[in-house]
């Protein structure tokens, strides 16, 4: 089926408490295996591609055709995400190549000009159609809204969205991006304060360094999007190690890299049993 709006998975989950799953794409090879583990879990799922991975591939174009094609020939509805996004000029790139959400990352300005650069590329989007996620970034911390110790305002968070008009916002619990190790531990009264204050899903980053028990208890406080890359880098690289030590002659890459991808389904069909989008119906709603 075609990619589907963001707005056909988050908005249904947000209102049965459950949680859709992003999942970010590097490889090809990513692209495949994240549809194919949703497709295990019965589970629409979302391929984010990050501003740092068009970089990696030197442009968003044959990613992003890459992405809609296996979007094209899924089972389950798939989102096509762009995440992490500093630059209008990508998202517009993203818009032109079929992504219907995007991710627009101000949190590095001063709160006035995070405001005021989100709403004007939230409008943009909305005027075509597109779903507009965006990060509180007033907050502090060592390293800004990305450090663990860092905590959005519920009150800061409810005038945020109603300043910018965006349609999900990712906010700072205790979680952090790129963590190695699951020991994150996640302010669960907050997830729940931020739930009843703002009117949209909320989105948790850095879920690669939180324990299934917390993603759990996470997306039961009120948590709507799932955001995981580190993780599935870890059993991705794992694999194709284990695969590569255990002969040390292979030479195809077809041969090491689908160890790498079969390990990327299996773990994307475990984590959406855990944030509870597993075995859902799959139908597409209609217009809303």
């Amino acid at each position: 089926m075609p990619a589907v709006a963001m707005r056909e998975v988050a908005l249904p989950a947000r209102e049965a408490g459950r949680a859709v799953g992003a999942f970010n794409v590097i490889l090809l090879e990513h692209a495949e295996a994240i549809v194919a583990g949703a497709e295990a879990a019965g589970a629409p799922v979302v391929l984010a591609v990050s501003e740092n991975c068009v970089a990696y591939h030197g442009g968003l174009g044959p990613l992003a055709a890459a992405c809609a094609a296996v979007a094209r020939g899924a089972s389950v509805p798939v989102v096509l995400h762009l995440d992490h996004a500093t630059s209008p000029g990508l998202v517009a790139e993203a818009a032109a190549a079929g992504f219907g959400s995007v991710m627009f990352d101000a949190s590095s300005l001063p709160y006035d000009r995070n405001v005021a650069a989100t709403a004007e590329v939230t409008r943009w989007c909305h005027d075509r159609g597109l779903w507009a996620e965006a990060e509180l970034g007033e907050i502090g911390g060592k390293d800004g809204v990305h450090s663990p110790t860092a905590r959005t305002d519920p009150s800061a968070a409810a005038g945020y969205v109603a300043a910018t008009g965006v349609d999900a916002l990712a906010v700072a619990v205790g979680s952090s991006h790129a963590m190695l190790t699951r020991d994150a531990d996640l302010d669960l009264d907050l997830i729940a304060a931020l739930r009843a204050a703002v009117p949209v899903p909320l989105v948790l980053h850095g879920s690669s360094g939180v324990p299934d028990e917390g993603l759990a208890a996470a997306v039961a406080a009120g948590m709507t999007k799932i955001n995981v890359a580190t993780q599935l880098n870890k059993v991705f690289t794992a694999a194709v190690r284990a695969r590569l030590a255990a002969d040390a002659a292979v030479a195809d890459p077809r041969r090491y890299i689908s160890a790498g991808r079969d390990a990327i389904a299996a773990e994307v069909t475990r984590l959406l049993g855990i944030i509870g989008a597993a075995r859902v119906s799959t139908r597409r709603p209609g217009p809303c």
